[in-house]
């Protein structure tokens, strides 16, 4: 999996209006509507979560019942007390929580088990909705820092949300086959394209190909410029974030 920094899109000048930030912020108020922001930040991000917290020796079963445990945290603790944007990134501010929480990890397994009355989309549900393309070798789940896979399932996390974001406008316009096949080829440096390859599965020519190539990698990128900018406060942190994507991502392929 791949994703590349410094796309080139200009900056906005005011602050995000809407992002993971707002969201967060918004849910202490108990409401329908701060729930429904809860569970799809559970939707987005259990994936790094439950890694981090398998990583740190639970079981998966146990890990389970601590992911969902943890985002009701996120709903009804300290934890959105202490939210504050000016840290600058979702990410980080995750992270942190998540080892807080993990360090009172004996109590949580005295809780209610899978949220308490919170009631968020089943295990098997969030599974199937995204399912992740990306596994990560046996060795590496053994070995790397839970810090480290957290960072590595939080990217492909954002890479995938912004690739199925264009598999979803691909198939609007009916042209889902045309993704399939070149998706695969939207981080790749050129070098690694071979056109002639493309335009036979596509019936087009090389210079048909070449621009289509082009114009689904940009809307790629902005898909992805954006999904990263709903991680932060500011617009002026998201060229830094998307580099530290791709230091993960890079990680995650040695």
């Amino acid at each position: 999996m791949h994703a590349e920094a410094g796309f080139g899109q200009p900056r906005p000048t005011s602050r995000f209006k809407t992002t993971h930030w707002s969201i967060v912020l918004a849910a202490g108020d108990g409401s329908d509507k701060a729930r429904s922001a809860v569970s799809r930040l559970c939707q987005i991000y259990w994936r790094p979560v439950f890694a981090f917290i398998c990583r740190r020796g639970y079981p998966a079963n146990d890990a389970q019942d601590l992911t969902q445990d943890f985002f009701v945290r996120v709903t009804t603790g300290n934890f959105l007390e202490h939210a504050d944007p000016e840290r600058g990134r979702f990410r980080s501010l995750l992270l942190k929580s998540l080892q807080n929480f993990l360090i009172d990890a004996h109590e949580k397994r005295n809780c209610q088990k899978r949220g308490g009355d919170f009631q968020f989309v089943s295990w098997d549900d969030w599974m199937a909705e995204a399912p992740s393309q990306m596994t990560l070798p046996p060795k590496a789940l053994e070995s790397w820092p839970a810090e480290r896979i957290f960072d590595v399932r939080w990217a492909t996390t954002v890479v995938e949300r912004a690739m199925l974001q264009l598999r979803e406008e691909c198939e609007r316009r009916g042209r889902r086959r045309v993704f399939d096949i070149v998706s695969p080829f939207l981080g790749a440096e050129r070098a690694d394209v071979s056109y002639s390859e493309l335009s036979k599965k596509l019936g087009t020519s090389v210079a048909v190909t070449k621009n289509l190539v082009h114009q689904m990698r940009k809307r790629y990128r902005d898909l992805l410029r954006r999904a990263v900018a709903e991680t932060v406060e500011s617009p002026d942190q998201v060229d830094d974030e998307i580099r530290y994507l791709c230091s993960a991502l890079t990680l995650a392929e040695t």
